[in-house]
């Protein structure tokens, strides 16, 4: 059973689908760079003990976009998740998230320790980080990326196939959960294919957090915490996870076949891994 959600908040809408009963215990999840709430659907499947309530990120799916002008920080996606979360009144939350969606998932539990009961990540433990001596850097490379996508003409896909195909090359992922990405990220405007998700969300961040900031972070989440990575997931993802995870002081950490992707690619363990980290 899926339903449609919609949440406003002050200057934008988000949307998404809900996954199953909604009596049941409610699971929040977010998705990754570039996905949408439809990622969570194959692993729905096998938490029916639980209600999914996955949404699209701003700038995703079927969510607004950022007002022009404005860009894609990380740390406003977390302002996003806060003005969410305080306006459906939601406490003791149990919090998913996917690549960037556990990174914002794990800066909101550091943040706001009193709203988040449990929190799972799926290939990922908190953001990417950069050395300080390259902040200069990442600015200009940031705004030099902004002001030529400015300029760059719009492009659109040419047809759902082909855009299902380039789909399952980014991350190693299957064509069928490549086609409910896809089918999400993408409507039919007077007969063009278009892209629902905003392009300036490929742009370049203009500024990543230090380790040290990272570690600050990860530290002051005091929730438990189930991390569940990929054999064949990212390697970035997979060291950092090695060289952060005794930060974290109520963890749980499980490795299974699949790449980056395995949530939706291989869900049954996944799942069952989600199921015994609820009960505990």
């Amino acid at each position: 059973m899926q339903q449609a959600l919609e949440f406003s908040l002050s200057h934008l809408t988000l949307r998404g689908v809900g996954y199953g009963d909604p009596q049941k215990p409610m699971i929040l999840a977010l998705h990754g760079w570039l996905d949408n709430a439809a990622s969570f659907e194959p692993i729905s499947q096998y938490l029916r003990d639980f209600y999914i309530v996955a949404i699209d990120l701003t700038g995703h799916g079927l969510s607004d976009h950022r007002t022009p002008g404005a860009h894609y920080h990380l740390i406003d996606f977390v302002h996003d998740l806060h003005e969410l979360v305080e306006s459906q009144g939601w406490t003791d939350l149990v919090l998913m998230g996917h690549s960037m969606g556990g990174i914002i998932g794990s800066l909101y539990s550091a943040c706001f320790e009193e709203r988040v009961s449990k929190f799972i990540s799926i290939e990922s433990l908190g953001p990417l980080a950069k050395a300080p001596q390259t902040s200069p850097s990442q600015l200009r490379d940031s705004i030099n990326s902004r002001l030529k996508a400015q300029k760059s003409r719009v492009r659109h896909p040419t047809s759902f196939e082909r855009t299902v195909e380039a789909r399952t090359m980014v991350g190693d992922i299957s064509v069928s959960s490549a086609r409910l990405l896809v089918a999400r990220n993408t409507q039919t405007v007077a007969g063009q294919l278009r892209f629902t998700t905003d392009r300036r969300l490929r742009t370049l961040s203009s500024m990543r957090l230090t380790e040290q900031q990272v570690e600050s972070f990860l530290r002051n989440i005091k929730c438990p915490v189930l991390v569940i990575m990929g054999r064949s997931g990212y390697e970035s993802m997979g060291d950092a996870f090695l060289a952060r995870k005794d930060w974290i002081v109520k963890l749980q950490s499980f490795e299974y076949d699949g790449h980056h992707h395995l949530h939706m690619d291989n869900p049954k363990p996944v799942a069952e891994a989600i199921v015994d980290f609820m009960k505990s």
